[in-house]
């Protein structure tokens, strides 16, 4: 599943400008602005999803790719309206189409920074993170391993988060009913074997602290360049 550790450490990857730290940190500050449940929900579906590739064996160099692409899969909802956002009902066909280009926003906010390697990098699995195994996903109906590795970590822990996250509208799952969700969707909306690692794993994982801050994304960057 994952590219050789000793290969990609050997990679000579494009250094991160500094200027990206600063524009990064700012995206994310306007998200948090924006809307601060996405916000929350994109840090802790990092957070796991950066975990889950280690658990998978992802090489080192794919772990910050997959980290950072769940960090900003959601930005494109900075430019959904309230009204569908945070509609507690069910969405009509003209809302969902809106609320479905949301990855697509993702990468066109992100896409003036795809000449530095890494951005470009992280963009298939922003783009691809609602893609589903048996090809039923959005935007491009993609399936099985056709599906970038990085989108399918996301979509386990986009997925996860969501249902476990108590709403003003409904209450979250307990952590054994959202496994059971995950297990019983394997092979058809999810990645197998990454919700094999994800339920054996995630128990261990701990909760989330650390704060988005200059530091942090300074610090993650250098460590993927």
């Amino acid at each position: 599943m994952g590219m050789d550790r000793k290969n990609i450490q050997k990679e000579p990857w494009n250094d991160i400008p500094d200027w990206a730290h600063t524009l990064a940190k700012t995206l994310l500050q306007a998200l948090k602005e924006r809307d601060p449940y996405t916000y929350g929900h994109s840090r802790r579906v990092s957070r796991n999803a950066k975990l889950l590739a280690d658990a998978a064996g992802l090489a080192l160099y794919e772990q910050r790719v997959v980290e950072f692409a769940s960090l900003f899969h959601d930005l494109g909802k900075m430019g959904v309206p309230d009204s569908i956002l945070m509609k507690p009902g069910r969405l009509t066909v003209q809302e969902e189409a809106i609320m479905r280009a949301h990855p697509q926003k993702s990468t066109e906010i992100l896409s003036p920074l795809m000449h530095i390697k890494f951005f470009n990098d992280i963009m298939p699995g922003i783009l691809s993170h609602h893609e589903r195994i048996d090809g039923r996903g959005y935007p491009e109906g993609l399936s099985g391993e056709t599906i970038p590795v990085a989108a399918r970590v996301i979509l386990i822990c986009d997925t996860f988060d969501a249902m476990t996250t108590t709403r003003p509208y409904r209450k979250g799952l307990t952590l054994d009913e959202a496994y059971k969700e995950l297990r019983v969707h394997a092979g058809s909306q999810f990645d197998f074997k990454l919700v094999q690692a994800f339920v054996q794993h995630h128990t261990s994982w701990g909760t989330l602290e650390e704060e988005i801050t200059e530091e942090f994304i300074s610090t993650r960057f250098k460590k993927a360049a």
